[in-house]
């Protein structure tokens, strides 16, 4: 199969779809593989280390879509992009298609077959393409919301260890899943008080036990968000429903009671976001006012440590795209279910129940759309 590995587009996005030993990977089963010039630049590699490991350096995206019959990506087409998919391209890479209605009727129309790591299941039901990239989200939310609390940035002015004889600051967590965990574990590491909410006991008795009392589970409710909001200093955002557009668990109405200069970091975003109040950010302009509260609503949190990113991101990939390099797209996904789960759109059907409801399309089956197409 020919794979093509555009440069990422998207604002301050420096992640790749390939490193080069992926790439070795893939020219080692046989197939073509086709880079853009400079699209590792971001990562520390060099059009050479692709050459090295077999890869065809191509001088823009255009050439590398023209060439290409699956393109393998790190973020979501954008416009210009999508504009160059194929009825016969496989597209692999993160879609977060429910809030993003142009988005997805560019990829209906296209007619191509749309894989989005985000729905990529497990054995378990988990999500692994989407796990390592939460992992480095919730990790830097705990980064980025200190960040925002200086005063310089908007915020109280806390820091969130404390010093002694003066109080830490109160981290809220709402959800319990990969963001969470991470978000928590930074958060603890870093000396701050920190509250978890989430709607699942098991949950919450697994951050008892790992944490060793050190963190504050709370079953997640409307009262409980809202008293905990009232002396938090930053808010952490992680919730999720696969495929589906995040929850709004925090209102505009919330903001008013809450401390003038804490902090909203939002890292369902992708999602559409888990604040009323969210709308995406860029790491360029990363923040913005609202009643007095900083909103931190980057939409590719990772790309700002696009190295470890890159690395982690490939890790879980790679098995992915060799199956479906080697048995084609159709075959791969009919041999292996969690595979199939990570279909959104194909030959210009809606395949992912979630985003056909949160916009409004005709939803059919992904084993249905690939035996009828």
């Amino acid at each position: 199969m020919r794979i093509g590995a555009p440069k990422e587009i998207k604002n301050n996005e420096f992640r790749v779809g390939l490193v080069p030993a992926s790439v070795r990977e893939l020219t080692d089963h046989g197939h073509e593989v086709y880079v853009e010039t400079n699209a590792g630049i971001g990562i520390g590699m060099a059009d050479e280390d692709y050459i090295t490991a077999g890869a065809h350096i191509l001088p823009d995206a255009p050439r590398v879509f023209e060439k290409a019959e699956m393109i393998v990506k790190v973020k979501e087409p954008q416009a210009v992009e999508r504009a160059m998919l194929r009825a016969d391209h496989t597209l692999f890479t993160y879609l977060h298609l429910a809030p993003d209605a142009a988005q997805t009727e560019d990829l209906v129309s296209s007619g191509a077959t749309c894989i989005a790591y985000e729905t990529v299941t497990d054995r378990h039901g988990r999500l692994p393409l989407l796990a390592p990239m939460s992992e480095v989200a919730g990790r830097l939310s705990i980064q980025a919301g200190a960040w925002c609390l200086e005063k310089a940035h908007g915020g109280s002015g806390v820091l969130l260890g404390g010093v002694p004889g003066v109080e830490p600051a109160k981290v809220v967590v709402i959800g319990g899943g990969t963001v969470g965990f991470n978000a928590t574990q930074m958060a603890v590491g870093m000396g701050a008080r920190v509250v978890v909410l989430d709607r699942s006991a098991e949950v919450l008795q697994h951050f008892d036990a790992i944490f060793h009392g050190r963190v504050q589970t709370v079953y997640s409710s409307a009262g409980a968000i809202e008293r905990h909001l009232h002396h938090a200093d930053l808010v952490i955002g992680g919730v999720l429903i696969p495929g589906a557009s995040a929850p709004k668990l925090v209102t505009r109405n919330h903001l008013a009671a809450m401390r003038k200069g804490s902090v909203l970091v939002d890292v369902a975003i992708d999602q559409g976001g888990c604040f009323e109040t969210s709308h995406a950010t860029t790491h360029e302009e990363p923040i913005y006012m609202v009643d007095d509260i900083v909103h931190y609503c980057v939409a590719n949190m990772p790309g700002a440590v696009p190295r470890t990113s890159t690395f982690a991101l490939n890790n879980v990939t790679l098995p992915f795209v060799l199956a479906l390099a080697n048995k084609g797209a159709k075959q791969a996904m009919l041999d292996n279910p969690h595979l199939l789960a990570g279909l959104n759109v194909h030959r210009g059907k809606v395949t992912y129940k979630d985003v056909a409801r949160d916009l409004g399309y005709d939803y059919v089956a992904a084993a249905k759309a690939l035996e009828i197409a």
